[in-house]
């Protein structure tokens, strides 16, 4: 049965403690439609669960606001197992070579090197950087807006969140507008195709052919250098030191991935967030100027990201009494704390107005996003554009007929058709 609880915005199915009796399975079905309610559970009553991840590795979720602050925050947590456990594998299960190439990234890194890689892509997304983009924004919006609403709908995900993001990074990279389609094959036979019979085919086809046309990129560039970010990488110094070929090409697929990513979602989350909450919508259109905290409420409330990538203890850490022992898989559950009463007051409310919103959508520590400040400048003029030129902008299916994507870390829908008007 489908409750709501009084006085507040969200609906959910209760969870109690005989749902509790297994382990809870990040990429079942049943916790991917109702992340909720599962996380209103832990922080009462197990705020470090020992759950499954796939459905056999053991990996321990963290739900209480401060728990995962403090988690990011200690040096004790990394992101690479093989130096956590002093052994073993760089990750819990054998990886072809291809796919560890692409894994042995930044956001998978510790420091100091996580520094020295973040230190050379950082300039690329400082304020006077990302100002000179907000132009293109617009200008992609634009003409995203035109075709789509000569039809009157659209596939949301497909036909606006995702091409806008995918157009800026691409150019930010250095990749011609022809060869946009081919890196965009890519980027989905990496993002969504790494689980069921579809990693095979991923892991031995896919990837391969992608790292190639990045190889192929690095080589042009090496011969035609450009005011872009890959130019840079490939010339780029720190203390002597240049990147390897293997790291640019990690960090090539890594800009790509999380630089559209979290910003297709989050415009398609913030559009649905909205329709469902009509009080609020019409207020952010009585006012723009609240643009700002109702993409910071957004990230809170029905973020893209509801955990990290997984780190690993150096040491047995006790949390709320429970030992997790060394290079243990721990996830920090971003989505529960983001509801978390003993920070966020009314959290279960959907409020554009909210002050004081320390929300950890992207994260904290050493790994917070790098790309969120241009996220959020896609975000704000995406969802403004489109709702100002669409006063009746609504589902084109009910709410119910809606999926979620039952993948690890993500709170993202497959797809979202819109009736424009």
């Amino acid at each position: 049965m489908m409750t709501v609880k009084e006085g507040t915005n969200v609906g959910r199915k209760v969870i109690t403690a005989a749902d509790m009796k297994k382990p809870l399975n990040l990429t079942s079905q049943a916790f991917t439609d109702n992340k909720q309610g599962y996380f209103k559970w832990l922080r009462e009553n197990d705020p470090v669960h020992k759950g499954k991840l796939f459905g056999m590795m053991n990996i321990y979720l963290l739900t209480r606001y401060d728990d995962c602050v403090n988690m990011l925050k200690d040096p004790r947590f990394i992101r690479n197992r093989t130096t956590a456990t002093g052994g073993g594998g760089r990750f819990p299960f054998p990886l072809p070579k291809s796919v560890q190439m692409l894994a042995n990234s930044m956001i998978n890194d510790d420091e100091p090197n996580h520094r020295r890689l973040r230190t050379l892509v950082h300039k690329a997304f400082t304020p006077r950087q990302l100002r000179k983009l907000e132009d293109r924004v617009h200008e992609i919006t634009k003409e995203l807006l035109d075709k789509a609403e000569q039809k009157g709908e659209m596939e949301l995900m497909e036909e606006f969140a995702r091409p806008i993001p995918v157009t800026i990074i691409a150019e930010m990279v250095g990749v011609k507008v022809e060869d946009v389609p081919e890196l965009t094959h890519y980027v989905d036979a990496v993002t969504e195709n790494m689980s069921g019979l579809g990693i095979a085919k991923t892991m031995f086809w896919d990837m391969p052919k992608a790292i190639k046309f990045v190889k192929g990129l690095i080589e042009l560039k090496r011969k035609n250098p450009a005011d872009d970010i890959l130019t840079a990488l490939i010339e780029a110094e720190e203390e002597g030191e240049r990147l390897t070929e293997d790291e640019i090409i990690a960090m090539v697929f890594l800009l790509i991935i999380a630089g559209h990513e979290t910003t297709y979602n989050l415009i398609t989350n913030m559009t649905y967030t909205l329709l469902q909450h009509p009080d609020q919508l019409a207020l952010l259109r009585s006012d723009w100027g609240l643009i700002d905290s109702a993409v910071e409420e957004v990230l809170r409330f029905d973020g893209p990201l509801y955990g990290t990538k997984p780190e690993y203890p150096t040491e047995d850490v006790t949390i709320r009494g429970v030992t997790i022992p060394k290079g243990s898989t721990v996830m920090p559950m971003l989505g529960a704390a983001n509801f978390d009463e003993d920070i966020f007051e009314n959290p279960e409310v959907f409020d554009i107005t909210r002050e004081k919103n320390r929300h950890l959508g992207f994260g904290m520590g050493i790994h917070y996003c790098l790309g969120a400040p241009l996220a959020r400048i896609e975000t704000k003029i995406a969802i403004q554009a489109l709702f100002e030129r669409n006063p009746n902008l609504r589902l084109a299916v009910d709410p119910s007929e809606l999926k979620l994507a039952a993948r690890p870390g993500w709170h993202m829908y497959k797809s979202m058709p819109v009736k424009l008007g």
